[in-house]
């Protein structure tokens, strides 16, 4: 998105909070009483409410969208924001304010009929249960998860848009993350999403390597679990535009069979695309050959050994040299644990030129 209408959007949803508390302070209490001075004539709102009523409508949807491109928000947080101001809203009209203008309106000899019910509450009845619905969905059932980076290529590709399922690893209460029913544990091979544990407010997805009590080492990029070498294929190479002359495997992890990209020796990284490369904002990965000039070595560890505790997880990405994983700030907690990647449900990176890449909707993530 680019930075002047990203500064604008930003601008317009800090200014949502204070216009939307003016329209709600007049709904509820200013305009009730124009309207039973004047009933039964219609009264207007006077100009300046009434751009602020009609502004309001585009200062939420920026609010909205300023939500839905931050790197770091917890919607579940968000939702049940959402569940407790539109139910508030809801009940103290209907326990106390509705009452008041009903009384006020008897009192002035008006029909109580002939005050209209403010907006607000109107929206607040009709937001709360689509909310609560929402909240209860993503919590219980199905997540939706934007993938953010490349950690898991070939498998996952930066936009695509994947269902969790809440289900498989145990029914959680939402912000707080406690368990409140066990329905299953991660499974060796497992594409899982989990709150990352140096910085919980961020979900992170990779796979799931190492079990509690697991001893796993990581050379040259094959995993060796427990003494036993993880079946692992070269199968070809993989290339891109962005990502030149990789290694394409196959893995046998646990259930699962899936692909793995690797790099045999160090991986150079450009700081600029390549010329090839669809996508504005990715640097350049070159394994192997002449590597392109500005390019630099991404040195990884070419043995990596660790013993996963009890009640912890050892999380690897399927991109083995440009995953930001477990090898390198260590292990993921039970209570981390947000669900399993089941399926792609759309494809689309506003960075990359082409548009969405239709072929992947409705693929099964293994």
């Amino acid at each position: 998105m680019p930075p002047l209408l990203m500064q604008i959007i930003l601008a317009l949803a800090w200014l949502a909070l204070p216009v939307g508390l003016l329209c709600i302070a007049d709904d509820w209490f200013l305009r009730p009483r124009r309207q039973m001075a004047a009933s039964p004539k219609p009264v207007a709102d006077s100009a300046a409410m009434s751009l602020a009523y009609h502004t309001l409508p585009v200062l939420i949807g920026a609010a909205v969208i300023r939500l839905l491109v931050a790197e770091q928000v917890d919607f579940s947080s968000v939702l049940v924001a959402i569940c407790a101001v539109t139910g508030v809203i809801w009940a103290v009209d209907a326990w106390a304010l509705g009452r008041r203008r009903r009384t006020a309106a008897k009192a002035a000899g008006k029909d109580p009929a002939a005050i209209p019910e403010p907006g607000t509450v109107d929206y607040a009845r009709s937001f709360f249960p689509v909310a609560l619905a929402v909240l209860l969905l993503r919590s219980f059932v199905f997540e939706p998860f934007r993938i953010p980076s490349d950690s898991m290529m070939p498998t996952l590709l930066d936009g695509d848009f994947i269902l969790v399922d809440k289900f498989a690893y145990g029914l959680r209460l939402p912000i707080t993350n406690t368990e409140i029913l066990s329905t299953g544990n991660p499974r060796r091979g497992d594409v899982a999403v989990f709150r990352y544990p140096l910085n919980p407010s961020e979900n992170y997805i990779k796979r799931v390597v190492g079990l509690p009590g697991d001893h796993v080492t990581v050379r040259d990029d094959r995993l060796i679990i427990n003494g036993k070498k993880i079946p692992f294929k070269v199968t070809g190479t993989y290339t891109d535009g962005c990502y030149i002359n990789m290694q394409l495997a196959e893995e046998h992890l646990g259930l699962h069979t899936h692909k793995a990209l690797l790099c045999p020796v160090p991986l150079e990284v450009t700081p600029y695309p390549l010329p090839g490369c669809r996508r504005r904002d990715a640097r350049g990965y070159v394994c192997g050959g002449t590597p392109p000039p500005g390019a630099m070595p991404l040195i990884e560890p070419k043995v990596v050994t660790k013993d996963v505790p009890p009640d912890d997880y050892l999380m690897i990405g399927d991109n083995r040299d440009n995953s930001d994983d477990g090898r390198f700030w260590g292990f993921t907690p039970d209570a981390n644990l947000v669900g399993k990647a089941t399926y792609i449900w759309f494809n689309w990176d506003p960075q990359r030129s082409g548009g969405p890449i239709w072929s992947r909707i409705g693929k099964k993530i293994e």
